[in-house]
């Protein structure tokens, strides 16, 4: 035995000869222009009257099966080569059944050199082509056995529940029926590989079960053929092949396509592999499921071993039990796994239909969802969000992973063998190995995403997977692999396979999110223009309320003026106190009621886009708020600023409010300092304002740009608890953003983006 452990990568086996490979798959295995020797080939014209038609093609071969000279057969009838009572029984049979391009049995006939004969006849390019193997049966083939023999088949498969069993059960049939000393059942991988999944085998020879035949040992043009003719025997691997005359087509002029003869000689590649492998003689019956090739029963004898026409027919005719049983196991399985895999989904479904927190929502089944794709961890990746569960790539790794996945097709995406495609992969593979990979969405790069890790496989190969002899310096033709030894790879990289059950599931899940994602976009869509219209609303009575009551808070500071002018020395201190109290709640409500009438024309008031010196803007702001500063130490750093757009009103205001606040909160430092700087992005102007004033806790930041929102008190400074809010929906206006960043006692940095570009109607 020979073992050598290696990790499975196709693309750097330098020792497969590919032009080897190539020579293979493309040599014309339909069309070999000869038959195997136990029986003779005869093409006759297609006609009305087949026994006047003449005969137009011959084997090579006839004289020593008719006595019959090759010329003397050609272009005379059917009669003239076999005898009058055998054409004539020939062709009553022909006519009796429904021709077609299978092999057609037609009875058994005796020849004058003494020797029986079974034919077979199948129509081929404008003729009827009769084939006559060599029997020792005197009678027609009996046909009665099939019956019990199929019986007893059904029943035994019937008693057994898994594929593997089934296929032990076959390979002992067929072993019975044609004494074979070796009958492996293997089935084809994704690849092309072959697993021996069951064998019988006589006491001296090698024994393959669990091991793999490679792709590489039946050509693509071979696998497409073995569909086609389910049925292929070679009596005699040291056969001479007999060639046709003429050598092509009498009617055509180009090869004959003997794809459904039974005679047809085979690739000496093969015939050559066959020998290597200590085999004489062969048979195989293909196994066809939903019309691909499943596997194959091979029967191999060490000894030159011909199978009679019945036999041939019976083991076919179980060949195909075989695989509608297979079928249904698969079949079965699949329902079983869809059932649940489906019941799965309906779970998961419930949760995500609740609610508008989708991201939540995925969170919430993270573990089903894990147990419903057999995954070690699975990712949402929701643009810049990333959730992520179980065993997974990082963050970074995984917005690397999907900015390639969306290089890749549009659709779901699924591999167990993800570094091999996607070489950066081999970092986590241990973890990763194989993705299941959904889009939901067309525009953005939103995925839910389950990774299987890696399984370690060892392999067990009948001979060197990667070593495919080429052309000898002496030899014309391609010459197979000679060894079949054990030979042992350990396979990395790779994670337990999807199956298209989870691939169908998946793909309806898939579907399913996306009505989520849209019914979710409908009801924003919705709420939004609700919201819309209920601001305007809002706006519209916040804008009639606070128009209304400014006329009654300077009526009453007014009169609150004339009644101490008026009456100020008759009312004791105490009148007067309330009096005052009056006179500075009015004056408060009056700002709050101009700071509400400014935040509603804020929504109502078109942009008027215009060059701003943002030099000039904040100069004049800071001039007009040091007016009032008399006797405080005020040192301020502005940098030199740019002329960008802007509505240069609003954004005067949004100034005023950011520098009216660094001054108000700086109030208790000597000097208070406050500085103005700009960065500049590709697309954007980033401005900052700092001071070192009270500054604030981060944990509280989301409540500063709200409507009536302070973190201070009242006493300790004034404010209505408008002025940032108006600043937030002058920037946003704009197109831009604002945020702040401070510390208690440390200071705060009040910071805007606006556009380099703003569009005109705004």
């Amino acid at each position: 035995m020979n073992t050598h452990p290696q990790a499975l990568d196709h693309a750097s086996q330098t020792e497969i000869n590919a032009a080897a490979i190539l020579s293979c798959e493309q040599e014309p295995i339909r069309i070999p222009g000869s038959i195997q020797p136990h029986g003779f080939f005869l093409g006759i014209e297609h006609g009305d009257n087949l026994a006047q038609q003449p005969v137009i093609q011959v084997s090579n071969n006839l004289p020593l099966h008719t006595g019959i000279s090759v010329d003397q057969a050609l272009h005379h009838p059917l009669a003239n080569v076999i005898g009058l009572e055998n054409a004539q029984q020939l062709l009553n049979s022909l006519a009796a059944q429904s021709f077609q391009f299978y092999p057609l049995y037609l009875g058994t006939v005796a020849l004058e050199n003494g020797g029986f004969y079974d034919v077979l006849t199948h129509p081929q390019d404008g003729m009827t082509v009769f084939e006559f193997e060599q029997t020792s049966r005197q009678a027609h083939a009996d046909f009665r056995h099939l019956y019990p023999l199929v019986g007893n088949f059904l029943n035994s498969l019937s008693s057994v529940s898994s594929i593997e069993e089934m296929s032990q059960i076959a390979v002992r049939e067929f072993k019975r029926l044609t004494s074979y000393g070796r009958i492996l059942l293997y089935r084809f991988d994704g690849a092309g590989h072959g697993e021996v999944l069951a064998e019988a085998v006589d006491e001296g020879y090698h024994a393959y079960l669990n091991q793999r035949f490679p792709a590489s040992d039946i050509p693509r043009q071979a696998r497409d053929l073995y569909v086609i003719n389910r049925m292929r025997l070679i009596a005699d691997a040291n056969y001479t092949p007999v060639a046709l005359v003429p050598a092509h087509h009498p009617l055509t002029g180009q090869a004959n396509d003997l794809t459904h003869a039974v005679l047809r000689s085979v690739s000496p590649v093969h015939v050559q592999y066959m020998k290597n492998m200590g085999t004489l003689s062969s048979m195989s019956v293909s196994i066809v499921i939903k019309g691909k090739l499943w596997g194959l029963i091979s029967c191999h004898h060490a000894e030159a071993k011909p199978v009679s026409f019945e036999t041939r027919a019976a083991c076919e005719q179980l060949g195909q039990i075989l695989a509608l049983h297979i079928a249904s196991k698969e079949e079965s399985d699949e329902a079983s796994e869809r059932l649940e895999l489906r019941r799965m989904l309906v779970e998961m479904l419930g949760p995500l239909g609740k609610g508008m927190d989708f991201v939540g929502n995925i969170s919430g089944i993270a573990p089903l969802l894990m147990r419903f794709a057999k995954a070690g961890g699975v990712a949402l990746m929701f643009g810049d969000e990333v959730k992520a569960f179980g065993n997974t790539p990082t963050p970074e790794e995984l917005q690397s992973l999907v900015a390639w996945l969306g290089t890749q097709s549009q659709g779901i995406f699924h591999t167990d063998s993800l570094p091999r495609l996607y070489p950066a992969a081999a970092a986590y593979q241990a973890s990763a190995s194989g993705i299941l990979a959904l889009p939901i969405s067309s525009l953005h790069r939103h995925y839910l995403i389950w990774f299987r890790p890696e399984v370690i496989q060892t392999i067990d190969w009948a001979g060197h997977p990667y070593h495919k002899q080429a052309q000898a310096p002496q030899q014309d033709n391609l010459s197979p692999r000679m060894s079949f030894s054990l030979w042992r790879e350990t396979v990395s990289g790779k994670s337990r396979p999807w199956n298209s059950s989870e691939v169908g599931i998946a793909a309806e899940f898939h579907t399913a999110l996306l009505s989520l994602v849209l019914e979710r976009a409908e009801q924003m869509a919705e709420l939004a223009e609700e919201l819309g219209r209920a601001n305007k609303e809002l706006e519209a009575f916040s804008y009639s309320v606070s128009h209304d009551l400014r006329a009654p808070m300077r009526h009453i500071v007014g009169f609150a003026d004339l009644l101490l002018e008026y009456q100020g020395d008759v009312l004791n201190e105490r009148s007067q106190r309330f009096i005052h109290n009056i006179k500075d709640s009015a004056r408060f409500s009056s700002r709050l009621v101009d700071g509400l009438l400014s935040f509603s024309q804020m929504g109502r008031a078109a942009l008027h886009i215009a060059d701003v010196d943002m030099n000039e803007l904040v100069r004049s702001s800071l001039a007009k708020l040091l007016e009032d500063q008399q006797g405080r130490e005020v040192e301020c750093d502005v940098a030199e600023l740019p002329v960008i757009q802007a509505d240069g009103n609003f954004l005067q205001l949004a100034l005023f409010n950011l520098l009216s606040n660094a001054l108000k909160y700086t109030r208790t430092r000597s000097p208070a300092k406050i500085s103005i700087s700009v960065e500049a992005q590709d697309d954007n102007w980033i401005f900052h304002i700092a001071d070192n004033g009270v500054g604030f806790p981060m944990e509280f930041v989301h409540k500063l740009f709200g409507v009536f929102q302070r973190l201070h008190r009242m006493e300790e400074f004034e404010g209505t608890g408008i002025g940032l809010a108006n600043v937030k929906r002058i920037i946003e206006r704009h197109g831009g953003s604002v945020w702040a960043e401070g510390s208690p006692d440390q200071g705060a940095t009040f910071s805007f983006s606006l556009p380099k570009q703003i569009p005109q109607a705004n």
